[in-house]
């Protein structure tokens, strides 16, 4: 219920400053575990955060280090729920090969275990709601590497892919599946007096108020969508065709609260329905939306994107939480005027 004080990890990602905002505007005290005061000082720099002006109803727990033992120990007391965002994610130049299990998997899987340890061994915790991703559930050849018929929902389970990675995206797809199992098993062994809700977002794309800087905006699952915009290519190759906009993402963990919403499930995040994303769109969005700087050169505008189809049905969870996710174009625009905000142009 609102005013309850919820423990946030992982407030200062792309999601994560995203549910902070929306939990403080649902009514609930927040409590936000990072890794520095410095980060700390930066989430109550945001303006949205300045805007709501939450005073004591936001506070912060250091935790320098997730693989520390009992990293969460202090963080959980006195919390009647938890959503945990904190995991390594893919950014700038990535990772190497030798880097994929201490920089990926072990974070990944260290980090779920400590937040779930650390919630049993105390008491008044009603629910515990995880970032864990579409790739948890559906296989990485079929996913990125080549094209099936198969609908991908929420009760589909797929074993731990065992290395080596061809890539390191693969090594992330097979950190969330171990997180994943890791969380199952425990609910399992331990039976705790919470219960727990996987939201399992897509490609997240979306405005990001922890990004100051305008270079820093095409960063991460974003540049899927925007480096070509930017005039340039994002890296990633043809992209599966799922996407979902940051502020749907956000919306999902903290209306996953409330105890109307079943516990011990799994709700998928992606947009745009049967069709999925056509990631080159981002191209004629910018056109019909942003002329001016398009042919001032603002925005070039001209960068390459491409599509690889990839089924995926997330219905289930709109109907659950009773609202329709946003489009493509909406993940773009939100984007696109950050960072004509951030070098000062107008939106148009």
């Amino acid at each position: 219920m609102a005013g309850d004080l919820v423990l946030i990890t992982g407030g200062t990602g792309l999601i994560g400053i995203k549910i902070i905002q929306l939990a403080l505007k649902a009514g609930y005290s927040v409590r936000a575990a990072v890794r520095s005061q410095a980060k700390a000082d930066a989430v109550l720099a945001t303006p949205t955060v300045k805007a709501i002006n939450p005073g004591p109803k936001l506070t912060f727990v250091i935790v320098p280090d997730i693989l520390a033992d009992n990293a969460y120990d202090e963080a959980v007391k006195g919390v009647k729920y938890v959503i945990h965002t904190a995991s390594p994610v893919i950014k700038g130049e990535g990772f190497t090969p030798d880097q994929y299990e201490t920089e990926l998997i072990a974070p990944a899987l260290k980090g779920t275990t400590a937040i779930l340890t650390a919630a049993y061994k105390t008491s008044g915790i009603k629910r515990i709601v995880i970032t864990s991703s579409e790739v948890a559930i559906i296989p990485w050849e079929e996913f990125i590497a080549k094209e099936v018929d198969t609908v991908f929902d929420d009760t589909y389970k797929i074993p731990f892919p065992a290395g080596p990675y061809s890539h390191q995206f693969e090594a992330y797809s097979a950190s969330k599946v171990r997180a994943l199992k890791a969380t199952e098993d425990f609910v399992k062994e331990k039976k705790p007096e919470w219960d727990i809700i996987n939201i399992m977002p897509s490609f997240v794309v979306g405005d990001n108020e922890m990004v100051t800087d305008p270079k820093l905006v095409s960063d991460g699952t974003v540049s899927a969508a925007f480096a070509q915009i930017l005039g340039g290519d994002s890296g990633w190759g043809a992209v599966p065709s799922t996407s979902v906009h940051v502020e749907d993402v956000a919306r999902l963990h903290v209306e996953a609260l409330n105890p109307k919403i079943e516990g011990n499930q799994n709700f998928l995040a992606v947009s745009e329905g049967a069709r999925g994303t056509r990631w080159e769109e981002a191209i004629d969005i910018v056109n019909r939306n942003y002329p001016k700087a398009v042919k001032k050169g603002i925005l070039p505008n001209n960068g390459v994107a491409s599509t690889k189809r990839t089924k995926v049905d997330a219905s289930r969870t709109e109907k659950a939480f009773r609202f329709k996710f946003q489009s493509y174009e909406a993940q773009v625009k939100s984007v696109v005027e950050q960072y004509l905000g951030l070098i000062g142009e107008e939106a148009a």
